[in-house]
C-alpha cells in the first residue's frame, strides 16, 4: 500500500512538473515564443563564433610560431578537438534548457543572452582581435600576410611623416573635397584614396609639371576610355587642363581604369596610376617578369617609383583621422598606435562612412 501511494506521489510530481513548464510556455503567445527561441538561438551562435575565433586564432599564432609542417598535425588535432567540444557543449546545453524552461520558459533566453554578453565583451578586448587577426592571416595565406606587411608600411611611414606640413596640405585638401567626394561616389571609387592621390602628386597645389603632369592629379596620358567617361559623364566635347574639376574626374576614371586591369588590388592599381604607360604599363612589366602582385613586382621598378602607393595610402590614412579626431595624432603618443590600427586604412578596410567634415579643425 506504501509503495503504491510512493508511485502515486511520484507520478503526480512528474505530472505537475510537465503541467507547470506547460503552464509556463502556455501564457505565452505563440508569436512571442519563437521571438524568444530566435533570440536564444542567435546569442549562442555570436557568442559560439567568438568561442571558436578566439580558440582558432590562438591556435594559429601558436603553431605558426616556426616551422609549418611541424605544427600542421597538432594545428589539425586542434580544430578536431573544438569540434568534439562543440557537440558536447551543445548536448550539455539542450539538458539544461530543458531544467531551465521547468522553472520558466524564458529562462533558457536570459542565460543564453547573458553567455553572448560575456563573449561580446570579450570580443572587445584587444586579444581577441590579435586572435581574430591570426586566424585572418592563417585562413587569408599569401595574400592575407602580403596586405597585413604593406598595411605595417603605411603605418610606419605615418608614424615618420612630418605631421605639421601634412596638415598644411589637408587644410588645402578641404578646399576640393566636395568634388572628390561627388567624382569618387560617381566612378566608384575611394575619395579618401583620392585624396591620398592628391596629396602625392601635387600637395593639392595645381601645377603643370616638367614631365607632362597638369593638375591636382598631375594627369599625364590618362587611357582613351577614361577621357571618353568623364566627357560622357560631363556631357562636354572636351577636357580643360585648367578645370581642376575636369582633372578629378579625369584622375577618379584612371584610376577606376587601373583597378579594374589589376583586379581590384589597390596597391597594384595605385602604382599602375603612377606608372601610366611608361615602359608599357604595370599590366605589360608584370606579365615580363611573372609578378604576381605588388610585393613580387617591387624587385623589377628599378627607377620606377615603388613607394608611391604607400604615400598615398599615407596621406590618405591622414585625411580620415583629421577628420574623426580633429587632429592629427603622433604614432608613438599613449595608445595612439592601436587607436589608429583599429581607424584603418583607406581602401584596405571597410570605410566607416563619411563623417562630417571639421571646419578646420
Amino acid at each position: 500500500m506504501a509503495a503504491r501511494t510512493s508511485a502515486g506521489t511520484s507520478r503526480n510530481k512528474s505530472k505537475g512538473a510537465r503541467t507547470k513548464a506547460a503552464a509556463n510556455s502556455g501564457y505565452l503567445p505563440l508569436h512571442q515564443r519563437i521571438a524568444l527561441y530566435l533570440a536564444e538561438v542567435l546569442a549562442l551562435l555570436g557568442a559560439g563564433w567568438v568561442m571558436v575565433v578566439a580558440l582558432l586564432g590562438y591556435s594559429a599564432s601558436w603553431f605558426t610560431q616556426g616551422d609549418t609542417e611541424t605544427h600542421l598535425l597538432p594545428f589539425a588535432g586542434t580544430v578536431l578537438a573544438l569540434i568534439l567540444s562543440a557537440s558536447l557543449i551543445l548536448r550539455s546545453w539542450l539538458s539544461l534548457r530543458r531544467k531551465l524552461c521547468q522553472r520558466s520558459f524564458y529562462l533558457p533566453c536570459i542565460v543564453a543572452t547573458t553567455i553572448a554578453a560575456v563573449a561580446a565583451g570579450y570580443a572587445g578586448q584587444d586579444a581577441f582581435r590579435m586572435q581574430m587577426a591570426s586566424l585572418k592571416t592563417l585562413i587569408g595565406g599569401m595574400r592575407e600576410a602580403e596586405r597585413t606587411t604593406l598595411a605595417h608600411q603605411v603605418f610606419a611611414a605615418y608614424r615618420r611623416s612630418d605631421l605639421d606640413a601634412t596638415r598644411r596640405v589637408l587644410d588645402r585638401a578641404l578646399v576640393y573635397w566636395p568634388t572628390v567626394r561627388e567624382v569618387a561616389q560617381t566612378l566608384e571609387v575611394d575619395p579618401e584614396v583620392m585624396i591620398g592621390m592628391g596629396a602625392a602628386e601635387s600637395s593639392f597645389n595645381p601645377r603643370d609639371s616638367k614631365d607632362g603632369g597638369y593638375g591636382l592629379f598631375q594627369i599625364t596620358s590618362p587611357p582613351r576610355m577614361a577621357i571618353d567617361l568623364v566627357r560622357r559623364q560631363l556631357k562636354v566635347p572636351q577636357l580643360d587642363r585648367f578645370n581642376q574639376r575636369h582633372n578629378a574626374w579625369l584622375a577618379a576614371a584612371t584610376l577606376r581604369h587601373y583597378l579594374g586591369e589589376m583586379g581590384g588590388d589597390l596597391f597594384l592599381g595605385l602604382l599602375a596610376y603612377n606608372i601610366g604607360p611608361r615602359n608599357g604599363g604595370l599590366l605589360s612589366i608584370m606579365n615580363q617578369y611573372r609578378a604576381k602582385d605588388f610585393i613580387t613586382i617591387q624587385p623589377y621598378l628599378k627607377n620606377l617609383p615603388r613607394d608611391y602607393p604607400i604615400r598615398v595610402l599615407t596621406s590618405a590614412l591622414a585625411f580620415r583621422l583629421w577628420r574623426q579626431e580633429g587632429k592629427l595624432p603622433h604614432y608613438e603618443d599613449g595608445e595612439w598606435a592601436a587607436r589608429i590600427q583599429d581607424v584603418g586604412i583607406p581602401g584596405l578596410k571597410p570605410s566607416q562612412g563619411l563623417l562630417p567634415d571639421h571646419e578646420g579643425g
